[in-house]
């Protein structure tokens, strides 16, 4: 167990290397309670939202989900997240590191709008499940088909009378959902996905922080504090895929500038030839 935000999280159950190869050929669970959940309700979210974030969020339809970054005036990236919106509200997915930055960020330009942000993190969990077994597996325990679920689409309904949602999305390169849900219930959820310590499930393991590390890079996706940084901007970290140029948004200014002049620098990926250490 290691430190890290505020919350005390496993970086491995029976070795980084066999979880990562457990992930990318059967099912992985992951705790990622850590992550900030921030729900914005009132009648201007999409018009606010849309000039917070790098993606076109305007006419956004419900249970749609979009990868985006928040940005500085000067194009600095100050985290990357995943705007989901619900039916009568949206939810932002951020880093730990950055959940107080950007929560106190969205509430200072807010100011006037009617825009509400509540920070669920600390009641809500939630959870990953990730491998080419998710889907056939996630039937079984559920008793419901999810595969009708696009990438990153979502869907919310109750569960013993609870709110719970489920995205078919991760950051492991593998399918699988990504489940929130209210603390109360997510020891129930744990045990139908693992079993028991006397019983285990046969198919689905845990795994730590480690195996998600080595698992997203491999995919070629990005981490804030490594690929992603205040100290440069989203079209300079190679992830110009994500930014929509043609609508105003805090740090479009200076994107537009370094897209006519041309990039000074910019961040690239390397492959590897062969069985080399990276």
């Amino acid at each position: 167990m290691v430190e890290f935000a505020g919350w005390e999280l496993p970086v491995q159950f029976t070795g980084v290397t066999q979880e990562h190869v457990h992930t990318r050929t059967e099912c992985s669970v992951f705790d990622v309670s850590h992550m900030g959940r921030l729900k914005l309700t009132g009648s201007e979210c999409e018009a606010f939202l849309d000039r917070m974030c790098t993606r076109n969020l305007a006419g956004a339809e419900v249970g749609r989900s979009y990868y985006s970054h928040i940005c500085r005036e000067d194009g600095g990236v100050l985290d990357d997240v995943i705007v989901s919106r619900f039916e009568a509200h949206w939810l932002i997915v951020c880093n730990a590191v950055n959940r107080e930055k950007i929560a106190a960020w969205l509430d200072k330009r807010r100011a006037g709008a009617n825009v509400e942000i509540t920070d669920q993190t600390r009641s809500t969990a939630m959870v990953a499940i990730q491998g080419p077994k998710t889907l056939e597996l996630a039937q079984q325990i559920v008793g419901t088909d999810l595969s009708s679920i696009k990438r990153y689409r979502f869907r919310a309904f109750e569960l013993i009378g609870m709110p719970i949602a489920v995205f078919r999305s991760g950051y492991t390169g593998e399918d699988g959902f990504e489940v929130i849900l209210p603390t109360g219930i997510v020891k129930m959820l744990i045990a139908r996905l693992l079993g028991t310590k006397q019983n285990p499930h046969p198919v689905i393991k845990p795994a730590g922080l480690g195996a998600r590390d080595t698992l997203r890079i491999e995919a070629a996706m990005p981490l804030y504090g490594q690929e992603l940084s205040e100290e440069w901007d989203s079209i300079t970290a190679g992830q110009g895929w994500c930014v929509d140029l043609t609508k105003d948004f805090t740090g479009a200014k200076p994107m537009r500038k370094l897209m006519e002049q041309g990039l000074p620098r910019r961040l690239v990926g390397l492959e590897l030839e062969g069985r080399r250490i990276a």
